[in-house]
C-alpha cells in the first residue's frame, strides 16, 4: 500500500525538500551556536555557566526584565527560563528583586559578573561578524536577505500558532 501525499499533486511539490532543509539548518545552526559559545567559555576558563545561560545573559543585556517578558519576546520557554534565571541568581550572575506592584513577579538584571559574561559573548559575536564579512561568507546584502527571509518565516509560524484553532 502506498501513501499518497497531497504535495505530490501540487505544482509546487518541489518546495517541500527545500523547506525541510531550511528547518534542518535552523535546528543545526542553533545547536552549533550553543557549541561555539560553550567552546568560547571553555577557552576563557569560565566553566560554571552553560551556553544557554550565557546566551540568556547576552539577550538580557542592560535591561531589567521578568521571566515572562523573556518568554513573551520569544527567546525561551517558561520552565527553561525560570530554571536558568534561578541558577544565574544563585551563581551571582544576576540580581533579582520582587516587583512592588505584582509581588509574584521577580525582576532580574545582570551583576558585574553577569556583564562580564555578556561581554565575552558580545566579543565572540563581533569576531564572527567581522570574519563572515571579511572572508566574503556574507556581506551586508546577504545578511539582510537571510534576516528578511527568517522574519517572514517567523511571522508565518506565529500566525499558525495564533490562528490555527
Amino acid at each position: 500500500m502506498s501513501v499518497h501525499s497531497p504535495l505530490a499533486d501540487s505544482p509546487r511539490h518541489g518546495f517541500m525538500p527545500g523547506y525541510l532543509e531550511t528547518l534542518s539548518l535552523v535546528e543545526r545552526l542553533h545547536r552549533l551556536l550553543l557549541d561555539v559559545i560553550k567552546d568560547e567559555f571553555e577557552r576563557v576558563g569560565v566553566l560554571d555557566i552553560n551556553a544557554v545561560q550565557a546566551l540568556l545573559l547576552f539577550n538580557i543585556g542592560d535591561n531589567e526584565v521578568t521571566a515572562g517578558e523573556l518568554k513573551s519576546r520569544g527567546y525561551y520557554q517558561g520552565s527553561n527560563v525560570s530554571y536558568n534565571l534561578k541558577k544565574l541568581v544563585e551563581m551571582g550572575y544576576m540580581h533579582h528583586q520582587r516587583c512592588e506592584i505584582d509581588r509574584r513577579s521577580v525582576r532580574v538584571r545582570l551583576t558585574p559578573k553577569g556583564r562580564e559574561v555578556r561581554d565575552v559573548v558580545t566579543g565572540l559575536f563581533a569576531r564572527h561578524a567581522e570574519g563572515l564579512e571579511g572572508k566574503g561568507v556574507l556581506g551586508p546584502d546577504g545578511i539582510d536577505q537571510v534576516n528578511h527571509s527568517l522574519k517572514r518565516m517567523e511571522r508565518f509560524w506565529t500566525d499558525q500558532i495564533r490562528y490555527i484553532y
